[in-house]
């Protein structure tokens, strides 16, 4: 049976052949007052509406999941992974929080950190994506290699990736899930960030779907072909139809059929279209 690698084998899994865990693998219970968070925490904002909600259960349940803490060489100890429910003790009154206390490299805990936010969704596209970034940068990871370590498709790194090529006001929309992944993906086919930005603002305005979002860039891309290309053929009236059909940029020249596509999203609307 092939081993299972990356965000199927759960957080544990994945770092316990570099870590020793204090007092074997019990649990501790730490005083909240001696904890402090990661710094280079990839998560950079918490909902005030959850963390309360949360608050409240834990002070009719208490913890149910323990955190995992690092140990300072002071004594103290800083959060490897569970922030949040670190806050949302403090905000309920507790003293102490269970926690898995282990050692750890500096350059180890951002990754947990990262790995253990994917695995609860936690995260917004664009944390995801500076994580990504901060990793490679940091460690000299290729792309490759960053999606081994967190157990993804080096093409869904890529993606997440390509989402900081987009203008401020458009990272912020999708940090503010005014946009989600797939419309800023099809944002990212037009070609000038005045384009960008103007396909954003008619997304809010008009609340336009993703697949509606792409043919608007197809359409863009093809308006901006050079007069040269656009010139009559016999084959115009039959490119038009496809255009419309799939949503994409099509052209027909003597033998040959082009279907101009950015992302494997457009590939299978393309086939999907194609098929029905």
């Amino acid at each position: 049976m092939k081993k299972q690698t990356g965000l199927g084998r759960g957080l544990d899994a994945l770092i316990d052949t570099h870590v020793v865990t204090e007092g074997s693998s019990s649990i501790n219970e730490v005083d909240l007052s001696l904890i402090s968070a990661n710094p280079d925490q990839p998560r950079r904002s918490f909902d005030a509406e959850a963390l309360e909600e949360m608050s409240r259960s834990i002070r009719e349940h208490g913890i149910i999941s323990p955190i995992t803490l690092r140990k300072n060489d002071d004594g103290t100890y800083m959060i490897i992974a569970g922030e949040r429910r670190f806050r949302a003790a403090k905000m309920a009154g507790l003293k102490t929080i269970p926690a898995y206390v282990r050692t750890a490299k500096d350059e180890q805990v951002m990754e947990w950190a990262l790995i253990e936010n994917i695995q609860r969704e936690d995260l917004d596209a664009i944390e995801i994506a500076l994580a990504y970034q901060r990793l490679m940068d940091e460690y000299q990871l290729t792309q490759e290699s960053m999606a081994e370590r967190v157990g993804k498709k080096r093409a869904t790194v890529a993606n997440y990736l390509r989402l900081l090529k987009l203008p401020a006001e458009i990272q912020l929309g999708i940090k503010e899930k005014k946009i989600d992944m797939g419309h800023a993906r099809a944002i990212l086919g037009s070609p000038s960030t005045e384009q960008q930005l103007d396909i954003y603002k008619r997304i809010l305005r008009d609340g336009l779907s993703v697949r509606k979002v792409e043919e608007m860039v197809s359409k863009k891309k093809t308006e901006s072909l050079p007069k040269a290309t656009q010139k009559d053929h016999p084959y115009q009236e039959q490119e038009k139809t496809l255009e419309e059909h799939l949503g994409m940029g099509v052209r027909i020249d003597a033998k040959h059929l082009t279907i101009t596509f950015r992302t494997e999203e457009q590939l299978r609307l393309i086939i999907e279209r194609l098929l029905h």
